[in-house]
């Protein structure tokens, strides 16, 4: 993007505002930078619901905990929240035993969702029950219907965001 001020016609402060116009920082473009591009609206966590969806449970609160998780974790919640809201062990572990982007060993896949626990307790309400639910007897995961549908529209935000999401500390930088 080229910006071009005139020094002698713009005041300082049209120039700065002109500047942030273009960085995205002011959403009104000034009048005097006619051929200013227009500024890319983008959407975040507060463009989602807070009404509750249960047990405290907004759509607001749920973005964060996808945001908090490690990339593995959430590869997990995704491929559960995908699957319908329910899934068995051994469809999750045989997922992730050959995926060619986040690969997770069958004996770490307890380990892996154990961290969906852990911020849980950080970031989601008190006194809520679990997210992810395990049925030991049926060998399944299951998240609550109402927690589904909002799980599916804060993984569509992480999806047109993924700069707000927690990286892999381990992954090297590129």
């Amino acid at each position: 993007m080229r910006l071009t001020i005139d020094t002698q016609q713009d005041t300082y402060e049209q120039a700065v505002a002109a500047v942030q116009a273009a960085y995205g920082m002011r959403p009104a473009v000034p009048e005097a930078w006619s051929d200013a591009a227009a500024a890319e609206v983008r959407p975040g966590p507060q463009d989602l619901a807070d009404d509750d969806l249960g047990d405290g449970w907004s759509d607001r609160l749920l973005f964060q905990v996808i945001a908090a998780l490690m990339p593995g974790a959430r590869a997990v919640l995704r491929r559960i929240t995908d699957l319908g809201g329910a899934a068995s062990y051994e469809d999750v572990q045989q997922h992730f035993a050959d995926h060619p982007v986040i690969p997770i060993p069958r004996s770490r896949i307890g380990g892996t969702l154990t961290s969906i626990k852990a911020v849980q307790r950080r970031v989601g309400p008190d006194g809520a029950g679990p997210l992810l639910q395990r049925d030991d007897r049926a060998r399944r995961y299951r998240i609550d219907d109402a927690l589904q549908a909002g799980f599916q529209r804060a993984f569509a935000l992480a999806d047109m965001r993924p700069d707000l999401l927690r990286d892999d500390p381990a992954r090297p930088v590129t």
